[in-house]
């Protein structure tokens, strides 16, 4: 099991999230739940936000099919 803080809207889960739909890496990550609470973006993140944000894209395994 990953380390990695998996909170809905955190780092890690939007890193996962992106890679899962096909989205370009573009470290970010919301306050709260995703879409409804701040979004903090790269200019604004740590050096570990932004480890965690890749560290979600590069982990997960799984894509959308869009079929």
């Amino acid at each position: 099991m990953s380390k990695h803080n998996r909170r809905n809207g955190g780092p890690y889960d939007r890193g996962s999230a992106d890679y899962y739909y096909w989205r370009e890496d573009s470290p970010h990550y919301y306050e709260g739940p995703t879409a409804i609470t701040k979004r903090i973006e790269i200019a604004d993140m740590t050096a570990d936000e932004i480890a965690e944000y890749r560290a979600g894209y590069k982990e997960e395994t799984d894509r959308k099919d869009w079929n």
